[in-house]
């Protein structure tokens, strides 16, 4: 068969001049870490002064007509009239109850409430194109659902010294936690969120001026000690706050529920996909739920290794591990048995190549988190 090639990033040109070191992700060849210095170097970046993200792989797409965002309040989870125009949400799209695996998630995303009648989403990579599809098909007559992937790229600033280097650029910085401004034309769109813990921001703008951008980015924070950053620092970032990864933490065979995130599914409105499912596994209780694991040995525990009690049976499985440059040891999420008895501050063990690497019980997040 021929090979597919990824596509690239509106970017990509920096990256390959900054020594990047490019893989596949969602389809999309991105920046791991960069030349001089790493993932622990980049990860000590944005918890310390600022790192500039490459993000461009988030897909984008934009509702719009008369009633734009009661269509999208009628699909995905969380409660749009929680929030007002110029404020953006989490929440999941998930698989409706006449499908099988209801109740499971289809992808997670971010919506931008800009009217009534103009809603702009940014789902993740792999999953957009079926997002919007979703969306489309079940669009009144009127609202139009658009695929953007192409026309928009996405940047992210992140750490204690992101404000300062959106002042210094001459960007908006004086924002509440999950609003924005901006978005009109090509004008850059600046939101006040982020996946790293940390106080930050993320800008979206139309792909032939992405490169524009990452210059002024970087040259503006170059007093604030800011450094691109790849995929490897932004993995080893939101892992140490716990945050949700689809395909890990998320998926058609994990639910908002097993994964913690019932936060974001708006309970109470009358129709969402997936809500029937949903509550009779909020009533019943899920069968399995997502901890922490923190592992004071040197194995490193990776997604797929078994979790095992004090018996060595088999109690879960571990969906995201990695190395945690700020604690510097192992942490892990995991999905774990809820008739296992696990309680924070419990030991288990994790199957780390065939031998138990104990693990303390820990809910996340495993480091302070500064996004407010």
């Amino acid at each position: 068969m021929p090979r597919v090639t990824a596509r690239t990033s509106p970017l990509h040109d920096r990256h390959v001049a900054a020594g990047a070191k490019l893989a596949d992700f969602g389809g999309w060849s991105m920046p791991i870490e960069y030349a001089g210095g790493g993932v622990l170097a980049e990860h000590a970046a944005v918890r310390e002064a600022a790192g500039l993200f490459d993000v461009s792989h988030l897909g984008t797409g934009t509702v719009r007509g008369s009633g734009a965002a009661a269509l999208v309040d009628a699909c995905l989870t969380n409660d749009l009239g929680r929030i007002g125009p110029g404020q953006a949400q989490y929440t999941l799209c998930c698989v409706p109850d006449d499908e099988d695996d209801a109740g499971g998630v289809v992808d997670d995303l971010i919506v931008y409430l800009h009217g009534p009648d103009d809603v702009l989403l940014v789902p993740n990579a792999a999953n957009a194109a079926e997002v919007l599809a979703r969306l489309a098909a079940a669009a009144p007559a009127g609202v139009t659902v658009t695929d953007r992937h192409e026309e928009v790229a996405v940047l992210a600033v992140q750490g204690p010294c992101s404000a300062a280097v959106l002042e210094a650029a001459g960007l908006a910085a004086d924002l509440a936690y999950m609003a924005f401004a901006g978005g009109e034309r090509r004008e850059i769109t600046v939101c006040r969120t982020g996946y790293t813990g940390e106080h930050g921001y993320e800008l979206l703008v139309a792909a032939d001026e992405a490169g524009a951008l990452w210059d002024r980015l970087l040259e503006a924070g170059a007093a604030e000690g800011i450094r691109p950053c790849g995929l490897g620092a932004r993995d080893t970032l939101r892992t140490e706050m716990g945050y949700p990864l689809h395909g890990h933490e998320l998926s058609r065979h994990i639910t908002p529920n097993q994964a913690r995130s019932g936060w974001a599914v708006g309970w109470r409105k009358p129709a969402f996909w997936g809500r029937e499912a949903l509550l009779a596994e909020k009533q019943a209780g899920p069968s399995r739920l997502l901890w922490g694991l923190r592992a004071p040995g040197r194995g490193i525990p990776r997604p797929g290794m078994a979790v095992l009690d004090g018996n060595g049976a088999r109690v879960g499985e571990v969906t995201s591990g990695t190395f945690s440059p700020t604690l510097r040891t192992g942490i892990a999420l995991a999905l774990l048995d809820t008739g296992a008895g696990v309680a924070e501050g419990g030991e288990l063990a994790v199957d780390v190549r065939g031998r138990p690497q104990p693990v303390e019980v820990v809910e996340p997040p495993f480091v302070p988190s500064h996004v407010r």
